[in-house]
């Protein structure tokens, strides 16, 4: 049964905001049917059963294209060491950082990754996710990686909220590999990507290419494997240094690069060549208390769209608010109000390869957000965000 939803102001994102005062909303089933302004509405669609907005704000469903969500354990130690001077590279080359979590993931059965996993997927939903992607990587073996896709498929069951799952086997080298990444890719990435894939668990795939991590020459070869299999290519890269990551990914034709403080003009011309969306993850900035900015002005001039992430996870950006992430955004790297949303709507969609979500059109998903808000530079000004007073997921209004 068809729905309308009126006496609301709608944020399409067409073009920019795509404000429409008095604007109307028809859903049918899980689609949009019709949008636009309410004197504009078919005479056909006039006698719908009617749901009253009382005059808030409308938006997508918002999207998180960038998180860590399922883990075991807590890295609230690590907050402690790096206030008293710990670097990021010292916790992870002393054996901390993504290992400590490592080890705490592969003792946790499934269940008890998805009962401690539920509540920050709560989080972010309850500030007004609707698709979230959720990474692996905290496992580093065959079954420990298939265990977190796995975990990550269950809470798209649990929850009215649309998953989708990244391999990231490809995120640390384990300490049983020192030394050999390129046979940790061979013994454990590859392998687990293979029967990811069988199983239908991964939507991507991603790597960590860094010194603390991979190199170029090793994430092209998970990559060339990945392409074999169909899968589309995400990276973190340039987070902590230049190793032209960016490039790389921009050439093997991903969906997006994350994090970007260190990119380069080469990147940024790649990119911009290639249609590679930039993720931006102001959480793990502030978190690690870095000072070296993303080029969020170069990548705009450049025409690179740029989405913003929460990067989730528990060592460097423990943050469950896509609203906050986007005042982070404005406030630390000076993206605009409307960008920031266009981060987490339009070019969200596209950094995770998804056509049917993040704008209010005939058509696409019916994803929408309800705000006690006039306005949407309100979901960046506001530290947090305003209130979400409903969620409509897949045309269902889960208030």
């Amino acid at each position: 049964m068809a729905i309308l939803l009126h006496n609301a102001t709608l944020a399409t994102m067409e073009g920019g905001y795509g404000l429409v005062p008095r604007g109307a909303v028809v859903i049918e089933g899980d689609a949009i049917l019709w949008a636009g302004p309410i004197a504009a509405l078919p005479a056909g669609l006039s006698n719908l059963s009617h749901h009253d907005a009382e005059g808030r704000l409308v938006t997508p469903g918002l999207i998180d294209c960038h998180t860590h969500v399922t883990y075991a354990g807590s890295r609230a130690r690590e907050f402690e060491m790096r206030l008293q001077g710990a670097s990021y590279e010292e916790i992870a080359r002393a054996g901390g950082g993504i290992l400590s979590t490592v080890s705490a993931t592969r003792a946790a059965t499934e269940d008890e990754i998805v009962a401690q996993s539920l509540p920050r997927l709560d989080a972010l939903i309850a500030s007004g996710a609707t698709t979230v992607e959720v990474k692996s990587g905290y496992g580093l073996t065959v079954a420990d990686e298939l265990k977190l896709l796995r975990a990550a498929r269950s809470l798209g069951r649990l929850r009215d909220v649309e998953i989708r799952t990244t391999h990231l086997a490809a995120h640390s080298i384990p300490p049983e590999y020192k030394g050999r990444a390129m046979a940790y890719i061979d013994e454990v990435a590859i392998p687990s990507l293979w029967q990811a894939k069988a199983d239908g668990l991964a939507d991507a795939v991603d790597a960590f290419c860094e010194g603390i991590a991979f190199s170029p020459e090793d994430v092209e070869h998970l990559f060339t494997y990945a392409q074999g299999l169909g899968l589309p290519l995400k990276l973190h890269a340039e987070q902590l240094s230049n190793l032209h990551g960016a490039a790389l990914a921009a050439r093997m034709g991903a969906l997006s690069a994350d994090h970007l403080e260190y990119l380069g003009l080469d990147g940024i011309a790649a990119m911009a060549a290639s249609g590679t969306v930039a993720v931006i993850l102001p959480g793990a900035f502030y978190t690690l208390r870095e000072t070296k900015l993303p080029p969020t002005a170069e990548l705009r001039a450049a025409g690179v769209p740029m989405a913003v992430a929460t990067d989730l996870n528990p060592g460097t950006s423990p943050l469950a608010s896509l609203p906050l992430a986007m005042n982070m955004a404005c406030t630390l790297f000076r993206m605009t109000p409307e960008e920031a949303l266009l981060g987490t709507t339009v070019h969200a969609a596209r950094a995770l390869g998804l056509t049917d979500r993040g704008r209010i059109a005939a058509g696409l998903r019916a994803d929408l957000c309800l705000w006690d808000a006039d306005h949407p530079s309100e979901l960046s000004y506001l530290i947090g965000g305003p209130r979400l007073h409903a969620r409509i997921f897949g045309g269902h209004l889960d208030a």
